[in-house]
């Protein structure tokens, strides 16, 4: 049962991730989402939380919470992930969104990205952070959920989805 649904959940993720690319890619290339890099969401307790899916659903937890991996659709010899993340009620991570979630997007061309939405008067609520796995940066959408946008490194990223903890 536990190995059903954890293919069942890999395969929702997978299906997930290439219909969103599907349904968002544009007619042109150039900066866009491409699909969704990660879920996360408030939990009273993430370590039990954690633990729970790991031992109920058989998700591999890593440090963050879990990785999906998947391989793009476009060029079925890279790969991407899309991460499962609780964090704890008192986060102060989704502020100044008072929502529970916040959805992380994988992105392409995050700088020129962030260019069309001055122009558009949509400004980040920070800067962007560079790390080896990616650049990240902050957005509210109209309805003051705060958004995360992602441009990935997947070969740097890669090397943390592997590390498991106990």
């Amino acid at each position: 049962m536990k190995k059903i649904m954890l293919a069942a959940m890999f395969s929702i993720a997978f299906l997930l991730g290439y219909g969103f690319n599907q349904l968002t890619r544009p007619a042109n290339t150039g900066p866009r989402v491409t699909g969704l890099g990660g879920i996360f969401f408030k939990a009273k307790d993430p370590a039990v939380l954690k633990a729970w899916y790991s031992k109920n659903l058989g998700i591999r937890i890593n440090e963050y919470g879990a990785n999906f991996e998947w391989h793009q659709g476009m060029d079925s010899t890279k790969k991407g992930f899309t991460v499962w993340a609780p964090f704890k009620e008192t986060t102060k991570y989704f502020q100044p969104s008072e929502k529970q979630f916040m959805i992380n997007y994988r992105v392409e061309g995050l700088n020129q990205l962030l260019a069309n939405m001055k122009t558009a008067g949509i400004l980040p609520t920070d800067s962007v952070q560079k790390t080896s796995y990616g650049n990240f940066v902050h957005l509210m959408d109209p309805e003051g959920n705060k958004i995360e946008l992602w441009e990935p490194n997947d070969v740097e990223y890669a090397k943390i989805g592997t590390v498991t903890t106990k």
